[in-house]
């Protein structure tokens, strides 16, 4: 499976123009049509990218970009009518990650989205993580909670990291094993759940009563992002 984007924007031909050419190349693109329907599925996600346009007919892009970013860091190119610099310097101070005034060529939209995702990863890839007692070493590949070391194999570590990078947001069952493909057979030798119980095992005060990684019934884990 590609990156999955979410695309927000009221003209519903050319979203549809879009998520055709874009899964030409490999994406999924999910499509919202107003400010309050795009923002919510931003926050549900979990997205690898935001198309979003300036001019909704229910609130101003500049707004939503303002708010997915109060509790994302999804990536965001934002989309316009409006060329004028004042309003590209606006939607980068808010926090986007990219601006393409319309109209725009495709080939220089996915090369944007392109470039978005590539930065993204880099920045995803951060060193170390720390909630309260908890640190989750990338490049070490270690974890220890209260400085104590914590025994996780590979695979268990690479879901850990997976849900800590995505802290506050649900993660899918499917999701998880889709991004964890790469580790197929140990993947698919035991439960996904098995792996995540033996995490909670390592990392928890009390695994019967998991505080740092929860289940969300029907719809898979959520990372805590508050944390002792």
């Amino acid at each position: 499976m590609g990156s999955r984007l979410l695309m927000i924007e009221d003209d519903r031909d050319l979203a549809t123009m879009v998520a055709e050419y874009l899964g030409r190349y490999g994406f999924e693109l999910e499509l919202a049509h107003t400010a309050g329907e795009g923002l919510a599925q931003a926050l549900r996600g979990p997205f690898d990218a935001v198309l979003l346009d300036v001019m909704l007919p229910d609130g101003d892009g500049f707004d939503v970009c303002r708010r997915i970013r109060a509790e994302s860091e999804v990536p965001v190119l934002m989309l316009t009518a409006r060329g004028e610099p004042a309003d590209r310097i606006v939607g980068l101070e808010l926090g986007a990650d990219d601006y393409l005034p319309k109209p725009f060529e495709p080939r220089e939209l996915l090369a944007r989205i392109k470039a978005i995702l590539r930065r993204g990863s880099r920045g995803s890839e951060r060193v170390r993580l720390r909630y309260g007692r908890l640190e989750i070493d990338h490049d070490a590949r270690t974890v220890t909670l209260a400085g104590e070391p914590c025994a996780l194999t590979s695979y268990q570590f690479d879901i850990l990291w997976l849900l800590a990078t995505h802290a506050g947001r649900v993660l899918s069952r499917d999701f998880l094993m889709d991004r964890l493909k790469g580790n197929e057979v140990e993947a698919f030798d035991r439960s996904l759940d098995v792996h995540v119980s033996r995490i909670r095992a390592a990392i928890e005060d009390d695994p019967r009563h998991p505080l740092r990684i929860v289940t969300v019934r029907g719809a898979g884990y959520v990372f805590a992002k508050a944390q002792d």
